[in-house]
């Protein structure tokens, strides 16, 4: 009887292991989330676009000398927004993971093509890794949708999953793709159009991502990350330089608040101490403290820098690069593959902390920072807090209101602030 036992558990092992059983959730939102990470009074829709900027540097087939190659640059975007009242939530969006090839589906509470909700909504860009894809963080985009944003996710071509190629498209062109797709987002006359306030926007972007977030937000890179030989062709990263013309167009009133989950850049020298001077817009960093991809210390060296706008660093700390922007791996991606030679569930998880606390964390941060600046609600009291979570005392009377000595962070039950610090320095310092 003991080797038939052995073989059914194996089997039921096995059977629990098929993707099959898996609906890879992306709106999950645990009971020990704070206040702000849940889903909001709006229900979601989503749909696509595919924008297209004629007439573009192809960075890709632009060789060491000779003709600078020219195409068309398409950039598919998915849009979420909120939907009339009365949808019923619920949807699926199918993809890909990290190896490009190996079909998944994600499961989440948007309706696609559904009607838009009255009213008039802030905009904000989603902008991924390197390689990444516009649902890399979709459990970020359609939440804070459902709290009355317009969130628009780009896939930045030739930095996906499906079609990675050149490093250096993505240096040079980060920061224009998402000015690029805001220009277009604005010139909407349909329904969607009709609902976005484009005029007041954010962008949110994750290590190329926040590299481009960074130099949109005025800190151009330096004359030396111009001319790194596994960088951009024939100086085409000028267009990002700090003191050209070309970077002067980038700047952008309509743009009122940045966020950058763990931005590379400040650990490869593409920043020095003019280009953080750039920056005067209200900044959010969010970082892994072993982050060794970005490094954490080259981070915080954008948080010190960047001396002329008030900034705030969240750290979770013994986290790395995948702290609280990517989604949770589905669970296709659990198995090593033949492709990349490893389990792609490596790219979006973190060997210390789970993904699904780590998005929560991010979803009630980033509202708080979103409504402060793009809606100007008052939102200081959950960044007014102790700089070390676990140094907040618990505290209520029995009434349950705060004592005098209740530093607890806001919005945090008890017992769940652990492992995160947060700094915030204002202009100036």
């Amino acid at each position: 009887m003991k080797p038939y036992k052995t073989a059914v558990t194996g089997v039921a092992f096995a059977l629990l292991a098929l993707p099959v059983q898996a609906e890879n959730r992306i709106d999950v939102i645990r009971p020990d989330a704070p206040d702000l990470a849940a889903y909001g009074g709006y229900p979601v829709g989503v749909r696509e676009m595919t924008f297209t900027n004629p007439d573009q540097a192809d960075v890709v087939n632009t060789g060491a000398d000779g003709e600078i190659a020219r195409y068309n640059r398409p950039l598919t975007v998915e849009i979420w927004y909120p939907a009339a009242d009365g949808t019923k939530p619920g949807g699926s969006y199918d993809t890909v993971l990290r190896d490009g090839e190996t079909a998944v589906k994600l499961t989440g509470r948007a309706v696609r093509n559904a009607q838009v909700a009255d009213g008039f909504y802030p905009l904000v860009i989603v902008s991924h890794g390197y390689p990444g894809n516009r649902w890399l963080m979709s459990p970020l985009s359609e939440n804070i949708a459902s709290k009355g944003y317009v969130v628009a996710s780009i896939d930045h071509t030739d930095s996906t999953y499906s079609d990675q190629a050149a490093f250096g498209s993505t240096l040079v062109n980060r920061p224009w793709d998402q000015r690029f797709v805001i220009d277009q987002l604005a010139a909407l006359e349909d329904d969607l159009g009709a609902i976005m306030d484009a005029q007041n926007a954010a962008i949110v972007g994750y290590s190329m991502g926040g590299y481009g977030a960074l130099i949109y937000a005025g800190a151009g890179v330096t004359q030396a990350s111009t001319e790194y030989e596994w960088g951009a062709p024939q100086g085409l990263l000028e267009r990002n330089m700090m003191g050209t013309q070309s970077h002067a167009e980038l700047s952008d009133d309509r743009v009122k608040a940045f966020v950058a989950f763990g931005p590379w850049g400040n650990n490869a020298g593409f920043w020095d101490e003019s280009g953080f001077a750039g920056v005067g817009v209200p900044l959010m960093l969010i970082a892994g403290e072993v982050d060794d991809v970005s490094v954490y210390d080259a981070i915080r060296g954008i948080f010190d820098g960047t001396v002329n706008t008030t900034r705030h660093l969240l750290t979770f700390e013994n986290a790395n690069h995948n702290a609280g922007a990517p989604m949770p791996s589905p669970v296709e991606g659990y198995s090593v593959s033949e492709t990349l030679g490893w389990a792609p569930f490596e790219h979006y998880a973190d060997a210390v902390w789970d993904n699904v606390r780590m998005n929560n964390i991010s979803q009630h941060f980033v509202t708080a920072f979103l409504d402060q600046h793009l809606k100007r609600e008052d939102r200081t009291a959950y960044f007014d807090l102790v700089p070390t979570a676990a140094d907040g005392i618990w505290d209520l009377d029995d009434a349950g209101r705060p004592t005098q000595v209740h530093t607890y962070w806001e919005g945090f039950p008890n017992r769940s602030a652990h492992g995160l610090r947060i700094e915030t320095k204002i202009k100036g310092e």
